[in-house]
């Protein structure tokens, strides 16, 4: 689960992205970018109030252990580490709960979305303890990469998972986790996204290819 962030990772010979450019952008791309008329005014508003908000450190739906409990599963999706977490995930994913906010949809084996991330959260430190004999939170990463393998895998330990289904509730919070990652700048930046830039549009929409406007991104040929 862990991602190479290096400036100029190394692929190995015959990778088929081998000879594609690097698609990441120098650090501070987003800030360079935002107070320039290539942004509109409300997505520079939308954006920066992003960047401003501070970190959750009460939550307003869960409760704190859950609340850690899901911050250090998120960490290990997203290669953050809870000491010095760059993007609040479990933060965003506690207010959307909190407000009520929607997909819209669910899988109809699964309850709503705050009694499953509750139900899974549980189920996580209930496999946790099947496997190692202690919580989740008391895991080393390697430890806790396993027993999020074994949620993912969708046949875990656990009595939360009886009428929980493991492999979809995994799906969910995945998905919630990398949809509030990558709502970030920080984090749009970090994959060479710019598409904030949206005054003019974009018409360079081929592979490889880049707008005049477009920063130069980081490492690799070009």
């Amino acid at each position: 689960m862990d991602k190479d962030t290096s400036a100029a990772p190394s692929r190995p010979e015959g990778d088929a992205t081998a000879g594609l450019r690097d698609h990441r952008y120098p650090e501070g791309t987003f800030a360079g970018l935002i107070g320039t008329p290539f942004v509109t005014a409300p997505t520079r508003a939308a954006l920066t109030a992003r960047m401003a908000k501070p970190a959750v450190t009460e939550p307003r739906f869960l409760s704190p252990a859950e609340f850690a409990l899901l911050g250090a599963v998120c960490d290990r999706l997203l290669d953050q580490d809870g000491d010095d977490r760059r993007i609040d995930v479990p933060g965003a994913v506690d207010a959307r709960l909190a407000s009520g906010e929607t997909d819209g949809w669910r899988y109809d084996a699964l309850p709503d979305d705050g009694a499953a991330m509750k139900r899974g959260l549980a189920g996580f430190d209930e496999t946790a303890r099947a496997l190692t004999g202690r919580g989740f939170l008391d895991l080393g990463p390697d430890e806790r990469d396993r027993v999020i393998g074994a949620v993912e895998a969708g046949d875990p330990p656990g009595a939360a998972w009886a009428d929980l289904p493991a492999k979809r509730f995994f799906e969910d919070l995945l998905a919630a986790a990398t949809e509030s990652y990558y709502a970030h700048p920080l984090a749009q930046e970090e994959i060479g996204y710019a598409g904030y830039a949206d005054a003019r549009g974009w018409q360079k929409i081929e592979l490889d290819q880049r707008e005049p406007r477009e920063p130069e991104p980081v490492g690799g040929p070009r």
